[in-house]
């Protein structure tokens, strides 16, 4: 039966610092990093939430998630749609509170992904990436139960992103640009909650690639946008064929724009980071990277890129940094 998403409202910093509270036990407070690139120009950080116990940011939003589900429901488990790393952090999550989980697996999918999600109890459901998005529209999907974890449209889930808001703007109060990247919108609209319930005088932008820029034409056009020319790349863990219209009121007021990079431009600074900095990143988790390295973004002040998961298989990675450009 789908499940009826609550009313669009902004996350209060009440929410965001019970959030943090709740979920201590669960995620690590990751460390900001200054991007040593030794070619002077801009000052940029890089927030490392490849760090986490999967790898990935989405534990944050996940681990809240799953802790604010009612007690009465969760015999029945819990249930989200991912291409990997949300549903890493749902089943990480309900296995450390003893729920079952059941993740709807994008079938494009990294296996890596799809490993790990396996190795952490989740049983999974194969489906093509427009039964998936569509899914999470309808917010169900034939044949699975349970209490839905909307990947990225969901209070409980962006409150608990929004966390790491608070610990960049600790740990660099004079920060000027803060980029994540955009897939459903749930990091960048969790982050910028965050960091302007602090601080609503720094910016914050999303992070698209080329091939999958939904947000970008959402901010041109002003109104919640398709992007038909989509395609599938080694950056599976952003870019979007649309916005939703939900995430679209959450984001417009609170996010500053999307940088569009190119491929070219996100393997570059998947090599950047991993020879200044020794960082593994996946395509997503580099974006911010490219934004910050090779646009022309404006910043007065540092500008912080959020690394948002290092999930990629190894031989991949290796293959998308061997060319130096």
């Amino acid at each position: 039966m789908a499940q009826s998403p609550a009313d669009v409202r902004p996350i209060t910093l009440r929410e965001i610092q019970d959030a943090r509270e709740r979920i201590a036990g669960t995620i690590a407070r990751t460390p900001l990093v200054k991007l040593e690139t030794g070619q002077g120009g801009r000052e940029i950080y890089l927030k490392l939430e490849n760090l986490q116990p999967i790898n990935s940011f989405k534990l944050r939003g996940a681990a809240n998630a799953v802790a604010k589900v009612p007690h009465d429901r969760r015999t029945r488990g819990v249930w989200t749609i991912s291409a990997g790393n949300a549903g890493q952090g749902v089943a990480f999550a309900a296995r450390q509170a003893g729920i079952p989980c059941t993740v709807v697996t994008i079938d494009t999918a990294p296996e890596t992904k799809v490993e790990r999600m396996q190795a952490l109890g989740a049983k999974l459901v194969r489906a093509p990436f427009d039964a998936c998005w569509e899914a999470m529209e309808r917010r169900e999907f034939p044949g699975v139960d349970g209490a839905f974890i909307h990947p990225f449209d969901d209070d409980d889930f962006i409150a608990g992103n929004a966390t790491m808001g608070l610990e960049i703007m600790e740990d660099l109060p004079n920060a000027g640009v803060v980029i994540a990247a955009i897939g459903g919108g749930g990091l960048v609209c969790g982050v910028a909650s965050g960091i302007k319930a602090l601080n609503p005088n720094v910016r914050v932008f999303g992070a698209e690639p080329e091939t999958a820029a939904p947000g970008a034409l959402s901010f041109a056009t002003g109104a919640a946008s398709k992007f038909d020319a989509w395609q599938p790349t080694f950056v599976d863990g952003a870019g979007g064929k649309s916005v939703f219209p939900r995430m679209w009121q959450r984001i417009k007021d609170i996010v500053d724009g999307s940088i569009v990079v190119t491929l070219d431009e996100t393997k570059r600074a998947m090599r950047t980071l991993a020879e200044k900095s020794r960082v593994i990143a996946e395509g997503a988790g580099a974006l911010p990277a490219a934004a910050a390295l090779y646009t022309d973004v404006d910043a007065d002040g540092p500008i912080v890129a959020v690394v948002s998961g290092g999930n990629i298989d190894l031989a991949k990675f290796f293959e998308l940094i061997a060319v130096k450009g």
